[in-house]
């Protein structure tokens, strides 16, 4: 099927529409009508080639939401109708310890985890196109049930920001009696703010814009500090048990560490170059730094109706796609709070009438292992 999306073909140019062509549904897979797609700062780092590893074209989007069309044969949990969500990933080898345990991130298989778009996690010809799009197929492994409590635009960005955020408060057990810090009130600290709230912590949100502390407030915290106030920081040196950064750019560490107690933790999840980091803070007071990708399937579902029984929802502005460019600029000049969604039913109406550019279809991917692994890596 002819698919439209957003691209872009190099990392100067803006994205505008593309068309290519979806396969049609095999078994096993689930082909699904896009209504929603998050907007994620990695959408802006890949489409800049910021981290240098870029498959062009790149369609960005992996906070799908949309709606069942069709399913393939052997498919078992979804039906057509079905509102489903797809988020980082599309396929895995599924065979590999990693895979078994449900951390499909973590593939160890010979092409890792096959991500929604810009196909696997090294570049080595294979590209997949993701959620800025009309349509996607994939398998049913990968695809989440967005629980009925759960406003489909509102499901879209918990499909990143939410399990990125929610799998390190769980690998470091926190829950009530926990004091946690969260640095970066964006898309995704805001959430990370309300997950550990929902958990049981004390939470404390950590920013560098004075401006944006009514808002975080807004979104039940016990504390906001203002990285620039030197003498609050002092007063909560060594206070809390973990501290979470959300920070997608390069940025002075030891702030932040020198925040985090006796034994605790200063965990990244945002993907970012780093720069040195003094030793002395971590050997004095035993500190931990530690960092994760995303969260496997399971643990997606999981946050999903997480969010769903404690009432935890982003903080959402809905945009239609041809205002995608103007979104990557209020993103990369901290303008918004705290999430874009694409309402996708915009570039269907539109579709039609689109001077759109053809492009190759994605290579499709072989697992290499053998055994129970399915057929080929999706297309997404």
């Amino acid at each position: 099927m002819t698919v439209t999306g957003y691209g872009t073909a190099d990392p100067t140019t803006p994205l505008s529409p593309v068309t290519f062509e979806r396969p049609d549904v095999r078994p096993g897979e689930v082909a699904i009508e896009v209504t929603h797609c998050g907007v994620c700062h990695s959408d802006v780092h890949q489409c800049h080639d910021d981290w240098g590893n870029t498959v062009w074209p790149c369609v960005p989007g992996h906070e799908v939401v949309g709606v069942v069309t069709e399913v393939g044969e052997g498919v078992t949990r979804f039906a057509e109708g079905d509102v489903v969500g797809v988020g980082c990933m599309v396929n895995s080898c599924q065979t590999c310890d990693a895979c078994r345990a449900g951390e499909e991130q973590y593939c160890t298989g010979p092409r890792g985890a096959t991500l929604t778009y810009n196909g696997p996690t090294v570049p080595d010809g294979t590209n997949t196109y993701g959620g800025y799009s009309t349509a996607l197929t994939v398998r049913e492994e990968f695809v989440l049930q967005i629980p009925d409590a759960i406003d489909p635009a509102e499901a879209a960005p918990i499909l990143c920001a939410g399990v990125t955020t929610y799998a390190p408060l769980k690998q470091h057990k926190v829950g009530k009696g926990s004091k946690v810090a969260v640095a970066g009130i964006g898309g995704l600290g805001h959430m990370a703010c309300q997950l550990a709230k929902a958990l049981g912590a004390e939470v404390t949100a950590l920013t560098t814009s004075a401006d944006k502390v009514d808002d975080i407030e807004a979104l039940g915290v016990d504390d906001v500090i203002v990285m620039s106030d030197v003498p609050t920081l002092g007063e909560h040196e060594a206070a809390f048990d973990l501290v979470l950064s959300t920070i997608p750019y390069p940025h002075q560490v030891e702030p932040y560490l020198n925040l985090v107690a006796h034994d605790g933790v200063l965990h990244f999840v945002g993907n970012f170059i780093p720069t040195t980091v003094e030793f002395m803070p971590l050997l004095f007071k035993r500190r931990t730094i530690a960092g994760s990708l995303i969260g496997g399937v399971a643990q997606t579902q999981e946050v999903l109706d997480f969010c769903a029984e404690h009432d935890v929802r982003p903080e959402i502005k809905t945009i239609e796609m041809d205002e995608i460019n103007e979104a990557f600029q209020r993103i990369m000049d901290e303008a918004i709070r705290f999430r874009h969604v694409i309402d996708m039913a915009s570039l269907k109406k539109k579709a039609d009438a689109l001077d759109a550019t053809e492009v190759d279809p994605p290579v499709r991917g072989l697992p290499e292992d053998g055994g129970d692994a399915p057929d080929d890596a999706s297309d997404a």
